[in-house]
């Protein structure tokens, strides 16, 4: 039996002629269904895009035995069950035969539930989702919140008929572009009736809203560090600038600590806090100037880049709605360097987020254990006057103390300073990998 066979289907499940489909592709059609389905008998009924996901399905056959004859076939074969390229995982049902009773999504009501894909909380704002959905009428309220499907929103209107017109015209379509932050390609929606009829708005916030009664309170804490969509002559939509940069780093093959961090931003000013945290399996950081012109700088200076050739940690800089950080603690994770007295936290081993399951053991961690952490000061600021090679733009020296070993500093250019302008085509700030220069530690991944 093959292992692609058995890894693709479960046999503790009394057969059964109903199938339940896993890992479908989106919006799975039953005419897809049918195709997979159909060499192996006659197909009864069949239900679509079941499960929070939409990725599952249900294949009811008219007997029992052309089930099992599925099942048995592609659990002895190498060839596996696909749809649209993605493989599909086939099961008995626990069930005899498929009801298809309607959904709350089914039955039409004055309430929608739309999800937005593609983007994160935040960057779609309430105002935007108003903007849209108003044009087909008054809308009532509105609420925003995170699910395991992704962003939704659910939004009131005052008739069925007015809900219909705008699930109609919008389900599919993509909200403008010029209403998107920059970072934002494309948001798409998918609306559903929900079983609501009315909803119970109870503040005025960046996440709730009830344009039927001006005189609901509004929630101080909600609107902290919200700020209002800004949007330039030209009609674009332009990223509200802040003091507070979010940087989210793709490709991280070697630990960015917050020293590291130091190191990049504090070549464009002076970094108050910096505080990192995984989110989406994926490395972010707050880094804190003391004004948003030097933010300004950064961001533009530093979109894009990578910390270490190769292109590993690249840099995605956006604006963050914070103002103000709230370090409680020195770590490898936090930092305030306006208080350099701040209590310290023993820092812990680094794992990879960004790193798939199953990579061997390479010792790093043991390492880091061994390491102590503690940086009591600001490093001192920089002089451009000490850089003495002509013709090449100045740049921040890097530190010599790196997480689980320790390395001589390059005359190679790290950091692009405050004021100049990359060279066309840098797609990367070289500052050396740690692999290719300390030599006490191997690569994190052999």
């Amino acid at each position: 039996m093959s292992t692609s066979g058995t890894q693709q289907f479960r046999y503790t499940q009394t057969p059964s002629k109903v199938l339940h489909l896993r890992n479908l592709p989106w919006e799975c059609s039953e005419e897809e269904l049918i195709e997979l389905c159909n060499p192996f008998g006659k197909i009864v009924q069949t239900k679509c895009n079941v499960g929070a996901n939409r990725n599952q399905a249900f294949v009811e056959f008219v007997d029992q035995n052309q089930a099992m004859s599925m099942v048995a076939y592609y659990a002895s074969s190498s060839e596996q069950a696909q749809i649209r390229g993605k493989t599909v995982y086939i099961q008995y049902s626990n069930r005899n035969e498929i009801v298809n009773s309607k959904s709350p999504g089914d039955i039409p009501g004055n309430v929608l539930l739309v999800t937005m894909e593609g983007v994160q909380p935040g960057d779609v704002t309430i105002e935007v989702i108003h903007l849209v959905f108003s044009t087909f009428g008054f809308v009532h309220k509105i609420a925003t919140f995170e699910k395991a499907a992704g962003f939704q929103a659910l939004i009131q209107f005052s008739d069925l008929e007015t809900a219909t017109a705008a699930k109609d015209a919008l389900d599919g379509r993509s909200i403008p572009r010029y209403l998107l932050p920059e970072h934002v390609s494309s948001c798409n929606l998918k609306i559903s009736y929900s079983a609501h009829i009315d909803l119970n708005i109870k503040f005025q916030s960046n996440r709730s809203r009830d344009y039927t009664n001006p005189y609901l309170p509004v929630n101080p804490t909600a609107f902290d560090g919200f700020v209002q969509p800004v949007v330039g002559p030209d009609g674009v939509m332009k990223e509200q600038e802040s003091n507070v940069l979010l940087a989210t780093v793709e490709n991280m093959q070697y630990a960015v600590t917050v020293d590291v961090l130091h190191t990049v931003f504090s070549a464009f000013g002076t970094v108050q806090k910096i505080a990192i945290f995984e989110k989406n399996y994926q490395t972010q950081a707050l880094i804190q100037y003391p004004d948003v012109a030097t933010a300004s700088v950064a961001k533009n200076a530093l979109e894009g880049h990578c910390i270490y050739d190769g292109g590993y940690c690249k840099l995605h800089l956006t604006y963050s709605r914070h103002t103000d950080l709230n370090v409680k603690a020195h770590s490898d994770k936090s930092r305030d360097y306006t208080i350099p007295s701040y209590p310290t936290i023993p820092m812990a081993p680094w794992s990879n987020p960004q790193g798939a399951p199953g990579y061997p053991p390479n010792g790093y961690n043991a390492a880091l254990q061994t390491q102590a952490h503690a940086h009591a000061t600001q490093p001192p600021s920089w002089d451009a006057s000490t850089q003495a090679h002509a013709g090449r733009q100045n740049f921040v020296p890097v530190s010599t103390t790196f997480p689980a070993g320790t390395y001589t500093s390059t005359s190679r250019p790290a950091y692009v300073s405050a004021g100049q302008v990359l060279p066309p085509g840098t797609t990367s700030m070289p500052l050396p990998s740690p692999a290719a220069t300390y030599h006490a530690q191997p690569p994190y991944y052999r």
